[in-house]
């Protein structure tokens, strides 16, 4: 047991594999077992960027007491959806691990470990200090002004930072991490074609139904420009918000 326990702490890979029994592809336990302080995951569609960063936040936060994992992504749904993800995580340990707090947006562990799903806003993120891990979901689709808000929380501790998302047009953060980031920036690209999940068939019938350009942003990690729009992409991605109740049809 200690050893499995040890093996364990060492390698989040063989966490994610035996403790979760999730079947890894090869990007996956690559990126889990990375040492590399910053990251960014460009990948397609139904990927599993999504299992493997849970699996890292648990890991995170069951085998470094004490951490601070934040959960940052373009809407506080999609946030909250990771964060769901982490809590299934550490359910299905054969020895779940004892909270002191577990709502819908944070939990907090005996070990002082917390997690915590943040709004996607600017003005509601500063605060935090002293974090060992930042995980941006969906990271093209972020709001610049966020992202820039959240990286001094790495400042002190010299904690990790992973940017994960298919692309959304060449503009923001995450277009020019990826282009001219730098040495810092470790990069793991996942296309459609490497995911064993996804059929051939799957990806014919995608490229017919969604034309060129929406498919190869989609599946082949390609930073698209769409043609004959009246606004680009990352207009319309920006207008879009959840702080808005819509006028018909919604909840009061």
């Amino acid at each position: 047991m200690l050893a499995t326990s040890l093996a364990y702490a060492l390698d989040p890979a063989t966490f994610a594999s035996n403790a979760l029994n999730v079947t890894l592809d090869a990007w996956q336990a690559d990126a889990l077992r990375s040492t590399a302080q910053r990251q960014v995951w460009l990948c397609s569609r139904q990927a599993g960027k999504s299992t493997t960063a849970a699996a890292l936040a648990a890991h995170t936060a069951l085998y470094q007491a004490g951490s601070l994992t934040l959960l940052i992504s373009p809407s506080l749904r999609q946030s909250s959806e990771l964060f769901r993800k982490v809590g299934d995580v550490l359910d299905n340990l054969d020895q779940p691990p004892a909270l002191t707090e577990d709502n819908k947006l944070s939990l907090t562990m005996t070990n002082r470990s917390r997690v915590i799903s943040l709004p996607s806003s600017e003005t509601t993120v500063r605060g935090f200090s002293g974090v060992n891990l930042i995980i941006e979901d969906e990271a093209s689709r972020v709001d610049d002004s966020l992202h820039a808000a959240i990286r001094p929380m790495l400042a002190v501790s010299a904690g990790r930072m992973i940017l994960m998302s298919t692309p959304a047009g060449k503009r923001g953060h995450f277009y020019d991490i990826w282009q001219d980031g730098g040495d810092r920036w470790q990069r793991t690209i996942v296309p459609a074609i490497d995911v064993p999940r996804i059929s051939a068939d799957f990806l014919a019938d995608e490229r017919a139904a969604l034309g060129e350009r929406w498919y190869r942003q989609e599946y082949e990690n390609s930073f698209e420009e769409m043609e004959g729009a009246l606004f680009d992409f990352a207009a319309i991605a920006g207008a879009i918000t959840d702080d808005i109740q819509p006028l018909f049809g919604g909840a009061s």
